[in-house]
This record gives C-alpha cells, structure tokens and sequence, in this order.
C-alpha cells in the first residue's frame, strides 16, 4: 500500500492529499520519487462547490481575476483549474461567471465570439466600463472584505 503524505500549499495552508510510489527508474539509471495528486471525485466536487459558492457572492458591477477567485474560493493558485471550470458550466447557468476576468482586468474570452460578445453585453449592462479589451479594477474589482462592495 503507497504511503500518503499530507502537504500544506504555502499561500492558502489547504491540505491535499499525495500519493507517493515507488522510486521510477529514469534514462541513465537515476531514480526519483513519482508523486501524484489524489484527485478523486469527492475533492473535485467539493473544489467546485468552493468555486461556485464563492463565485455566487460577486455583486453586479464588480469583477475579479481567475486567480482571484481560487484564492477566495481556498483554492490556492488555481487559476487555470478556475477558467477550465467555469467553460464548462451549462448554457442556462444562473452564476455570474461573466464578472471572472484574467489578471489586470483583461478580458480572456475573444471578441467576435458568442460567448465573448455576452460576457461583454452582460459587464456592460451592469455598468462595468470597458476599454482596450480591460476592466478598470480598481474601479470594479470586488474586495469582499470592504463594506461598500
């Protein structure tokens, strides 16, 4: 049986379980530890439930970064497990998944494509200015913390 070690992420302290194995032979006869993560379906799930509960809470007019979003979430630095999240989210989905941005306030989603034209339709009609493809974040970005968010 693989022993299993427990690993603190430095930036959230969120615990995640790691299977270790066996030493893997590697070309010119070194060898290293393989390590894997345990992602089982529980822990995806509740991953994404954190996103989406988190995800919820964005008031119209305030944005946030994909990065962002994980680091609320207690996700640690998952902003690309963010946006791959998110693109699959159904079509009739009542989350706010147009106020998630990438980092700076740039829009990821390209415009000319459906999905980039309603995420811009959408900022827009809660008020949220845009220019040169970006949100001005200090003006909209959400910081829950704040009182007049």
């Amino acid at each position: 049986m693989p022993e299993t070690r427990a690993r603190k992420d430095p930036i959230n302290a969120n615990e995640f379980n790691y299977q270790v194995f066996p030493r893997m032979p590697q070309p010119g006869g070194n060898t290293r530890m393989s390590v894997a993560p345990d992602m089982t379906q529980e822990n995806n799930e509740s991953r994404r439930t954190a996103l989406y509960l988190v995800l919820d809470q964005i008031p119209p007019g305030k944005v946030v970064s994909y990065g962002e979003l994980a680091q609320m979430a207690g996700l640690g630095r998952a902003a690309r497990w963010v946006g791959r999240t998110l693109s699959q989210l159904p079509a009739d989905t009542r989350l706010p998944w147009h106020r998630v941005l990438g980092a700076g306030g740039r829009l990821s989603l390209q415009p000319g494509t459906p999905s980039g034209e309603e995420q811009r339709a959408r900022l827009r009609a809660e008020g949220v200015g845009l220019r040169n493809n970006r949100v001005d974040m200090s003006r909209h970005g959400w910081r829950p913390m704040d009182h007049n968010s």
